[in-house]
């Protein structure tokens, strides 16, 4: 029997996100939204793609809840899109409702399942999907650090003219505007930034890809990133349904890891088919350590303003 994911909310992010499950014929896949014939329609033309990349799973449009029972992963995508000009935090109240109406439901149907919360803000989002789920903080994660060291494996593939492929990343601390890059962990085939480039020219990555969603949302006017972090949360599901253990940063609970707690926030985690295996908890310098904790601090303040 095939594992079963089922995502919420089928815009371009889950759509995408359904696309490439499928592709990599991993997982039976839901689709999941409250507008009628969409998620049935975008399901439809996914199945049909399905004999064409030689993949047996199936892909089911719906608007029903239940259908989405008994899942082993449920990626959470539903919620209102960000606008030009618009920061993660002016979503904050506005998709807050929504992620406690879809894990009331979650929790009811998929009680042993994996949440994978997209939605923005997403670290104060995770933080909500866990307090209404009621799941194990392990079984409750944010996606945000794999796409957004993705950007930057981007940028300093341009920079150096090397493969994307060669270059690590790690980046700590909230998802886009309060993210902290992590230079020294940053790697040319295990050959730290530090020692390939100066200075500048880092910083001015960092702050690319710290302000990457942005420029997307800039450039396309009406829309914002959806490939990228599609494919971002296609690789933590897929860590997640074949128990690979792959390190990833991801938006966990931290319960005094790098001296923060009761918060989610950015961290490389080991993920497998518990969710949170493990928290990989790396020697930061002084100042390393305040960033982090002053983008703590940043998603402290908008927990505190959601849940009172």
């Amino acid at each position: 029997m095939k594992a079963k994911i089922s995502i919420i909310g089928a815009g371009n992010v889950g759509a995408t996100t359904a696309q490439l499950i499928a592709y990599a014929g991993f997982a039976d896949v839901v689709l999941y939204d409250i507008a009628e014939g969409m998620p049935q329609g975008k399901a439809l033309d996914i199945a049909e793609a399905c004999p064409l990349w030689n993949s047996s799973v199936s892909v089911t449009g719906t608007n029903e809840y239940g259908d989405t029972a008994h899942s082993d992963v449920v990626v959470i995508t539903a919620g209102f899109p960000r606008k030009p000009g618009m920061s993660r935090d002016d979503l904050l109240n506005a998709n807050a409702e929504v992620i406690k109406g879809v894990t009331s439901e979650i929790s009811r149907l998929s009680p042993e399942s994996v949440v994978i919360v997209v939605t923005n803000p997403m670290d104060v989002m995770a933080h909500i999907a866990w307090k209404i789920s009621g799941f194990s903080s392990k079984k409750v994660i944010g996606m945000g650090g794999v796409l957004d060291c993705a950007r930057l494996r981007t940028f300093i593939s341009l920079e150096m003219g090397v493969s994307p492929e060669d270059v690590e990343a790690i980046i700590l601390g909230g998802h886009g505007d309060q993210m902290v890059p992590m230079p020294r962990f940053t790697t040319v085939k295990g050959i730290p930034i530090t020692e390939l480039l100066d200075k500048n020219r880092i910083d001015e990555i960092m702050l690319r890809a710290k302000n990457g969603g942005a420029e997307i949302v800039s450039l396309l006017k009406t829309g914002s990133a959806y490939y990228a972090p599609a494919a971002a949360t296609c690789q933590m599901v897929k860590s997640i349904i074949l128990d690979e253990r792959r390190t990833l940063p991801c938006s966990a609970y931290l319960d005094g890891e790098y001296g923060v707690s009761g918060l989610f926030v950015g961290v490389p985690v080991v993920l497998g088919s518990d969710g949170v295996h493990r928290i990989v908890e790396l020697g930061l310098t002084d100042e390393e350590r305040v960033q982090l904790n002053g983008s703590a601090s940043s998603v402290k303040t908008l927990v505190e303003k959601v849940l009172i």
